[in-house]
């Protein structure tokens, strides 16, 4: 028979770590006496980050008696007391390897059931001083278990705990914990994990995913960046240019072949471009590509900025001839194959990947309701007018909607005067099960994102993405520049999104922290190998990782938690 040994509770506060400040209640504490459980929460207790933590399907998180001294033995600890691990309830028995999902459990007055293993988060580490204990818990098969509260109730410490259902598949926390972290992921198990029906939504969409993925993928469940197929060839590539060709009154393009052929890509996907002005500068820019995949060229089109280095040296310096160091196309902001309405969504130079994509349509004689939705400042501003209406033309179910913010006063052949907002495809009649395809400047990209919701949206952002840094306290953006005291002597760094490129210092243990030194925009959670949230396109050179991942990054792919360079390297960050 199982027992509640321990009731523990906290709630968040600030915490100092490696000098940032974290907002976490991962400090639980025992209380004595009865206490209430109930639908999302046990009284006095909370979670500092509601996205990674709490809510009904993780309002109770369970660890074990054995587990802490299995944990004393192999960490050669003496002061592990309940609530260390952050647990609200510490039990004797319930082992990982033996509880599944799905079943459920009388403890004093309370019903729970058994939702998903315990999320790999770095905060763990953090109360136990041990950076890879999410890690740690995962390849020792023994992360500890959430549960959603059925029925309400009293608990206390002493409490017997007793089985009541049996979850169907009988899969265990151990188990399900393994399918979507170690490598392997049969697919009989995940199709056997994927009929729980108590197994939480979030965990259903991460085995959904690497359910659909082709043999050879990454880890799909945990990072879509592992989706993407693995460059045409490694590094960077010198490619010839052919043609220069101005779009507008500030945007050129740049049209480049390779000897061998110009290799398969997906409309929407990117090159990244390495210039080399003179000497001792390199400048690293990613740009989308613009024409039809599978003709005879690569294009990018690029907008000349003030201030813009790339911008300014493509316009001025290049001609047809030279040759330019381009990475094979990458991305996974890819158009879908569905037969769903479609809106293609874009202003000024975010064109660029839909414009790929209404190539591809027209070139397969699409019949899907496609929606053509541009803003530019004005005519002498809008590029690829004409080559997008004569798309446009060959699709027999196309509307168009341009915006002009500022028309000029002879300009002509536009929709509407003013900025887009996420209320025009409303006024479209476009229908919400259409799928948005979505870019432009990082203003106009955040408003509608932010109207537009999650549904059916892809975007794609040219610059450094949005940040995930889970329980940090915000801070004012800062931009992205050298680390602080003197320059290493490592190798090059170029943080591609970001248009910074810096020796590597070995006073950093990761690409992770060295980029967070450079106020680089990161995304990460487990700090440790485990969950995948920094996995990133590794467009160029080579890197060690050490520790090893619990499973390695796709192709072509980087996990910067735990790498760090042994040459010159480009990361899509």
């Amino acid at each position: 028979m199982a027992t509640l040994v321990s009731v523990n509770v906290g709630l968040p506060a600030d915490v100092d770590w490696n000098g940032r400040t974290v907002h976490t209640a991962v400090y639980k504490t025992p209380v004595v006496g009865p206490q209430m459980v109930r639908r999302l929460n046990i009284d006095g207790d909370g979670q500092g980050d509601l996205g990674g933590h709490g809510g009904e399907q993780r309002a109770v998180l369970v660890y074990q008696l054995q587990s802490y001294e299995y944990w004393a033995r192999v960490l050669g600890r003496d002061d592990l007391q309940p609530g260390h691990f952050g647990e609200n309830f510490t039990v004797d028995g319930l082992p990982d390897h033996e509880v599944c999902i799905g079943d459920r459990y009388r403890v004093g007055e309370v019903v729970l059931e058994v939702t998903q293993p315990r999320v790999t988060c770095y905060r763990v580490g953090l109360r136990l001083g041990e950076p890879q204990m999410p890690a740690l818990l995962v390849s020792h098969r023994r992360p500890g278990f959430y549960c959603r509260v059925i029925e309400e109730g009293s608990v206390q410490a002493g409490d017997e705990i007793t089985r009541i259902v049996t979850g169907p598949e009988q899969i265990s926390v151990a188990d399900i914990d393994a399918l979507l972290y170690l490598p392997g992921h049969p697919r009989d198990d995940l199709a056997r994990a994927l009929r729980i029906p108590a197994l939480s939504p979030g965990w259903q969409e991460s085995l959904r995913a690497l359910a659909a993925a082709g043999d050879g993928s990454g880890n799909v469940g945990l990072n879509s960046a592992a989706a993407a197929t693995p460059p045409a060839w490694p590094g960077f590539l010198a490619l010839p240019v052919t043609t220069l060709h101005r779009e507008s009154r500030d945007v050129l393009s740049v049209t480049l072949r390779s000897p061998g052929g110009v290799p398969p890509w997906l409309p929407g996907q990117s090159v990244t471009v390495r210039l080399r002005p003179d000497d001792t500068t390199t400048i690293v820019r990613s740009y989308s590509l613009s024409n039809l995949p599978g003709s005879d060229g690569l294009r990018i089109s690029v907008k000349r900025e003030p201030h813009g280095r790339a911008g300014d040296y493509l316009h001025s310096r290049v001609q047809v001839g030279d040759t330019l160091d381009v990475a094979a196309p990458r991305g996974v902001f890819v158009l879908g194959d569905a037969d769903s309405p479609i809106v293609l969504l874009s202003a000024g130079i975010g064109v660029t990947p839909v414009l790929a994509m209404l190539h591809a349509l027209a070139d397969q004689g699409s019949t899907r309701e496609i929606w053509w939705v541009h803003g530019a400042r004005n005519r002498a501003e809008h590029s690829f007018a004409e080559e997008a209406q004569c798309l446009l033309n060959r699709l027999p179910h196309s509307h168009r909607h341009v915006a002009y913010s500022d028309p000029g006063a002879g300009d002509s052949d536009f929709d509407a005067t003013g900025r887009l907002s996420a209320q025009i495809l409303t006024e479209l009649g476009v229908p919400t099960s259409a799928d948005i395809y979505l870019c432009g400047p990082d203003r106009f990209m955040a408003e509608m994102t932010a109207g537009l919701g999650p549904a059916h949206l892809h975007a794609e952002t040219f610059g450094a993405g949005p940040a995930i840094t889970p329980g940090l306290a915000a801070s004012a953006p800062v931009a992205p520049h050298a680390p602080s005291g003197p320059a290493g002597a490592g190798p090059g760094v170029s943080f591609a999104r970001s248009s910074l490129t810096v020796p590597w210092d070995d006073r950093f243990d990761s690409l992770l922290e060295f980029a967070e030194a450079c106020d680089v925009p990161t995304r990460w959670s487990c700090r440790s190998g485990v969950c995948h949230t920094c996995e990133t396109v590794l467009l160029a050179g080579q890197v060690r990782h050490d520790p090893e991942p619990l499973e390695p990054p796709a192709p072509g792919n980087v996990l910067p938690c735990c790498a760090r360079p042994t040459a010159d390297v480009v990361i899509d960050l």
